[in-house]
């Protein structure tokens, strides 16, 4: 037969047998080897961090078993995402140099809140404390400014606190923080607890804080009765009873005026305040789901005052106030335009929109100044310096001064001595004396630095600076009577209307006094008149309880 040669090669111990017509593995073989060899060697080069290729073939095998002699295997280096990880780094450098300025700004208090880099809202991530100090400006009614730089968790309370103290005001719980636009004609007061920085980086540029007095911003929980609507659909005083108890408040509904979108037109619709939003009805008052339509959510927006309503929008009344979305970019039409028919209809709506809104929360900001007032009662007794210490009540009625030890006695002594100018003024009026202290040219110009006078402004101007500060029972203000330059006019609100008083000139023996009630109840100047309808009502609808003040920062 043909003749058979047996060979051997590098596939283990196992002979295979071949035909000479058969094909020549083993050169085939090698040529794989080598070209394998020179191909690594190659990328090899190229990519010295690699781990070099071996490659060495395995014994064939007709079974599934392994070989016994095992030879060199073919190992591959691990796969390095390079690109994947410099783009990370790129990434993460991004982000570092985004949250800081690359240049600190010298002058912050004279850049724009959209502008500032300290005013970005992605610089104060929620739910963690920053020791970072932040710059915000304040104004007063007279428009000057004043920069305070505050840390990222002062909230509005905490700032009217350092405003006072800075100012030297009288800390009477009343002092306010306004969010003002001026271009749109919006204003609100911020709730003690808002964080000041967080709602400055939500205003525009063009948009300022302001300082103020609100005696209104917790009326209706001194008095819930004087803010109910005169028709019993809306609220009521078992409303604000409802919410102290259960912290529920039910459905507010009536009618309100409503600017339509995109037009100059208003519509007097039928209106439902719920926790869920504010909604329209679409079919007279039906409240049925298919009827309503949301016109606002509570959550994501907050509720302003219009003060030029009439004048800008086109208001049928001067009674407007407006829902603007926190996120918004300040536009026209993002805001919701409302109307009432009276500014107690107005006061009642504007409360219920943020009972709903904070719930409790707006009772515990009313009680945190009564608790801190309850805890400085067991204080009463003021610090007093150890110069005043050494200081005595004496009498120098007689040839000898006495010390007065009687602390009834050295009160009622204090208290004369402080009317004693009045008497002196008195007496060097009969007299004739034309000293400076002459009496006539005296009550004339004492009250000029009462907090209460306002000096020359007009009419409506006193009706703008009651609105701001809160139609409360008992708010007032003097000023200089414009028809009358020898008479002033006391101008008072009381059940959120507006009334003026004209206080006359009258001379009796020589001496001129003032009143407002034709004679029949005379003071001397204009401090003892409004120190007496303090006390007492008189011919007024009500006590002065509130004077309007404007504070210069």
């Amino acid at each position: 037969g043909p003749d058979w040669t047996l060979w051997r090669s590098g596939f283990g111990p196992r002979a295979a047998c071949l035909t000479p017509d058969d094909v020549d593995l083993e050169a085939l073989v090698n040529d794989m080897n080598s070209s394998l060899e020179s191909l690594y060697s190659t990328c090899s080069g190229q990519q010295t961090e690699s781990t070099p290729l071996h490659v060495s073939p395995e014994p064939p095998s007709s079974s599934s078993s392994s070989a016994d002699s095992p030879q060199t295997s073919l190992r591959r280096s691990q796969p390095m995402h390079i690109l994947a990880v410099r783009r990370l780094q790129e990434e993460e450098q991004q982000l570092r140099t985004s949250s800081l300025p690359a240049i600190p700004n010298p002058f912050p208090e004279l850049c724009s809140p959209a502008s500032s880099p300290v005013l970005s809202p992605g610089s104060l991530p929620p739910g963690e404390p920053s020791t970072d100090k932040y710059i915000v400006k304040i104004f007063s009614e007279d428009g000057m400014g004043k920069v305070v730089e505050i840390p990222a968790d002062m909230t509005a309370r905490d700032l009217c606190q350092l405003l006072v103290y800075k100012s030297h005001c009288v800390d009477d719980n009343s002092w306010a923080l306004v969010e003002h636009h001026p271009l749109l004609g919006l204003e609100r007061c911020l709730e003690d607890h808002e964080l000041v920085v967080q709602v400055q980086a939500s205003m525009n540029s063009d948009s300022r804080f302001l300082f103020r007095k609100n005696y209104a911003k917790y009326e209706f929980f001194r008095n819930p009765l004087v803010i109910s609507f005169a028709c019993a659909d809306h609220l009521s005083y078992c409303f604000f009873q409802n919410f102290l108890a259960t912290s529920s408040c039910p459905e507010v509904q009536g009618y309100l005026y409503v600017k339509e979108v995109g037009r100059k037109s208003w519509k007097k619709v039928y209106m439902f305040l719920r926790r869920s939003g504010l909604y329209c009805s679409t079919k007279g008052t039906s409240k049925e789901p298919r009827h309503l339509q949301l016109l606002a959510d509570l959550e994501d927006s907050n509720i302003f005052s219009v003060i030029t309503g009439k004048k800008q929008h086109g208001a049928p009344t001067d009674y407007g106030f407006c829902i603007k979305p926190n996120k918004g970019r300040g536009e026209l039409k993002e805001l919701r335009m409302l109307c009432a028919e009276d500014e107690q209809g107005r006061t009642c709506w504007m409360t219920a929109f943020r009972l709903f809104k904070y719930g409790i929360v707006l009772y515990q900001n009313y009680k945190i100044p009564l608790q801190r007032k309850t805890l400085l009662s067991h204080f009463s007794a003021p610090v007093r310096s150890v110069s005043e210490n050494s200081l005595v009540a004496m009498d120098f009625s007689g040839r000898i001064g006495r010390v007065i030890d009687n602390p009834v006695e050295a009160q009622s002594a204090a208290m004369e001595e402080g009317h004693a100018w009045r008497k002196r003024s008195q007496r060097m009026n009969i007299l004739g004396s034309h000293s400076p202290l002459h009496h006539s040219s005296l009550s004339s110009v004492i009250h000029i630095a009462q907090l209460w006078f306002h000096g020359r402004i007009t009419r409506e101007e006193s009706h703008r600076i009651i609105h701001q500060q809160g139609q409360v029972d008992g708010l007032f203000l003097l000023r200089v009577s414009q028809s009358n330059p020898k008479a002033f006019v006391l101008t008072l609100c009381h059940h959120q209307k507006i009334k003026h008083f004209q206080i006359l000139p009258c001379e009796e023996d020589g001496q001129i006094f003032f009143s407002l009630d034709d004679g029949a109840t005379k003071f001397t100047d204009l401090i003892q008149l409004v120190e007496f309808y303090q006390l007492n009502r008189g011919v007024l609808p009500c006590k002065l309880r509130h004077p309007c003040t404007v504070v210069a920062l």
